[in-house]
């Protein structure tokens, strides 16, 4: 079979040993060193588990699902691609064993493999091999990471289509780095590299010979055992790789520079590039690690014990953290337990200078999060609700400002006389779960004078959604007359995607998820400005104690008011 012809070149990542060993950041980190030479980048990631896409899969089982411009519910791993490099993720970028067998088999349906008996090898493979293809196009590098570990049987047509990859594009335009475990057994104080030996031998056994070897540890490697590893798995001395760990995921890039990675991949791949500019990533790091003063904001859920059930979202608040110069304190509560009678939310949230409602689905905790809100609310406490978090807040303030007593969400109450939150209309005849919300990226007018016109400065915004459920225009003018604030609509002005309130330091909801195009280098304005806000808070309630670097930065006005209420 002749070779296909490309300019792309295609780096394949696999994991051995245990899963959540960081493929997804160890992609973007050698995403972004290449980046930073000059090159173009994207990484794709290839799922083993049959569901079509993550967007009917719990986070509790799975993370966060992350949505892209285009509208693809896909792995949480793509979020970490695009904070770390700028190229924008699409459908292409996330294919699932169910929506590799679920293509092939509409092929069979029509006719297309010509009475073929349609099998693993050639044809799902093949199907692999064609979605590597199309994510490449105007790349200069490709990266394909292979969810799950090595010896996994779901993962096997994968590791099978990269293994036939390289005959179909020459060995020269492919690399395989394999990241691997090598643990510490803390009786013998010892680091051990059999498991990296039985993994890369697994691999070995498929037929993949890996040119480079990532090795995950919490200790200094030592060059003897880089030696060891490098005698019992085939690989060259100088590509066997430390990546140890760091207290921030932001520094990975800088310590795979120093151990040399990127510089072995564009000798292997014969690439020519500039060396790297990494001087951005130096002043992130530094930044990060020079915070002194910092704030806490409490984070209102029902997934709070799991981190990769708001990966985005906590990462966006660290971005607006280190946009502002300040260190942000994540504090999680769980929302069923605020909705026991006699809870104290000034003892529950003291300490806490700004609140946070994050998406969701389902009733589980709701009025916990709504006695939440309504403490931001009265208290005047930054709030920042995003998607459920909005609706919610809508709730609230229909409630206790509108005097719609009984108002609530169709969602969750199908009963109530004011639905002031309702189904939208072209999902009233939906009946497929997955990919089937509205999703992707949807324009916004903002309304000028209002918080969020201030966050962003312009007049028409682009943001991400995810949600069957929208303000009930039923109750617009009506709410609005209440105080309620409309700050961002459609361009047809037909769907509230934005609302505040008056008299409030910093009280916003969004529709949208704003977590979504927020990135190690660029903090969304959103964020920016609720944590600027709670830290404003937090002075003004004297709770940080000392004269701050951020307060000398603020204007005249803004110090002359928080002189005024500490007089007060």
């Amino acid at each position: 079979m002749a070779k296909k012809k490309t300019k792309t070149k295609f780096i394949f990542v696999t994991g051995g040993v245990v899963s959540s060993l960081g493929k997804g950041i160890a992609c973007a980190s050698i995403a972004a060193l290449l980046e930073n030479r000059g090159l173009r980048v994207s990484i794709q990631k290839l799922d083993p588990y049959i569901n079509v896409d993550p967007g009917t899969m719990s986070p509790i089982q799975h993370g966060e699902v992350y949505v892209t411009d285009d509208g693809a519910e896909t792995d949480l791993d793509l979020g970490h691609y695009e904070r770390f490099i700028s190229t924008r993720m699409t459908k292409t970028n996330n294919f699932t064993s169910g929506k590799i067998y679920d293509s092939v088999i509409q092929k069979e349906r029509r006719g297309e493999y010509l009475g073929s008996t349609v099998q693993v090898i050639p044809h799902i493979t093949d199907e692999i091999k064609s979605c590597i293809m199309r994510a490449s196009k105007d790349l200069d590098v490709l990266l394909v990471e292979i969810g799950g570990t090595v010896g996994d049987i779901e993962s096997l047509p994968f590791i099978e289509a990269i293994r036939q990859f390289s005959s179909d594009v020459g060995s020269d335009n492919v690399l395989y780095v394999h990241l691997t475990l090598i643990p510490f057994i803390s009786a013998s104080h010892e680091l051990k590299t059999k498991p990296t030996q039985h993994s890369v031998q697994k691999l070995r056994e498929i037929g993949i010979q890996p040119n480079i070897l990532i090795c995950r540890t919490e200790h200094e490697l030592p060059k003897d055992l880089k030696t060891k590893i490098a005698l019992f798995c085939n690989v060259d001395k100088d590509s066997v790789f430390m990546a140890k760990d760091v207290k921030s995921i932001y520094e990975v890039p800088l310590e795979f520079h120093e151990e040399g990675v990127d510089e072995k991949i564009i000798e292997n791949l014969n690439i020519w590039t500039r060396k790297p500019d990494l001087k951005n990533w130096k002043d992130l790091v530094n930044t990060i690690y020079s915070l002194e003063e910092s704030v806490s904001i409490a984070v209102v859920g029902k997934y709070v014990e799991l981190v990769d059930a708001y990966k985005s979202l906590n990462e966006s608040l660290l971005h607006a953290g280190f946009k502002n110069k300040i260190k942000v304190d994540l504090k999680y509560f769980d929302s069923e337990k605020l909705e026991r009678d006699g809870v104290d939310f000034a003892k529950e949230f003291a300490g806490c200078s700004g609140i946070l409602v994050p998406g969701g689905f389902g009733d589980r905790g709701i009025e916990g999060k709504i006695k939440a809100i309504e403490y931001a609310r009265t208290n005047k406490v930054p709030y920042f609700g995003i998607c459920l978090g909005m609706q919610l807040a809508v709730v609230e303030f229909a409630r206790n400002v509108a005097n719609l007593k009984d108002a609530s969400s169709a969602e969750f109450d199908s009963q109530t006389q004011h639905p002031v939150i309702s189904l939208m209309s072209e999902q009233k005849a939906v009946v497929n779960k997955g990919a089937t919300m509205r999703l992707g990226l949807y324009p916004c007018v903002l309304q000028k004078g209002t918080k969020a016109f201030e966050a962003y400065g312009e007049k028409e915004i682009h943001e991400r959604h995810r949600h069957r459920y929208e303000f009930n225009n039923n109750f617009r003018d009506q709410l609005i007359e209440a105080g309620l604030i409309t700050s961002g609509t459609s361009p047809d002005n037909l769907l509230v995607e934005m609302v505040e309130i008056k008299d409030h330091p910093w009280f916003v909801g969004c529709q949208f998820h704003p977590e979504f195009l927020s990135s190690a280098m660029k903090a969304h304005p959103l964020f920016k400005q609720f944590i600027a806000a709670s830290y404003q808070y937090a002075k003004r309630a004297d709770w940080v104690g000392k004269k701050s670097k951020v307060t000398e930065a603020l204007s005249s006005e803004e110090a002359t008011d928080k002189n005024s209420a500490e007089s007060a």
